[in-house]
């Protein structure tokens, strides 16, 4: 009798590792399965957040192509003024030259 309740003692701890054993790795699968859910959300929200920076690349794209025609005609004015520059130099320089000869000039 000390040998069939031994026997039904180790089937019962058998019984009762395996099914601690088995909720242990079904804990661990609910808890992985919950995990790449999780993960996934995140990277199906870094690709909401991509989408969005590419869509607003692309905007500021097309808003700077705008902006050549200005810069164009910026750099058109700015070579105006140089050359205007040059020009006013030079005017002054012979206005300086006809105040010296006019100076030095005898009156009549």
């Amino acid at each position: 009798m000390a040998d069939a309740n031994g026997d039904d003692l180790a089937e019962s701890l058998q019984s009762l590792f395996t099914n601690v054993s088995s909720m242990g790795t079904s804990n661990q699968m609910d808890l992985l399965e919950k995990m790449n859910a999780r993960v996934a959300s995140e990277y199906d929200d870094l690709g909401d957040v991509a989408a969005g920076l590419r869509v607003f690349a692309e905007q500021m794209v097309s808003k700077s192509g705008g902006f050549d025609e200005f810069v164009e005609q910026m750099d058109a004015i700015e070579k105006q003024v140089s050359e205007f520059e040059a020009v006013i130099s030079l005017l002054d320089r012979y206005v300086s030259v006809l105040e010296s000869k006019i100076r030095a000039s005898p009156p009549k």
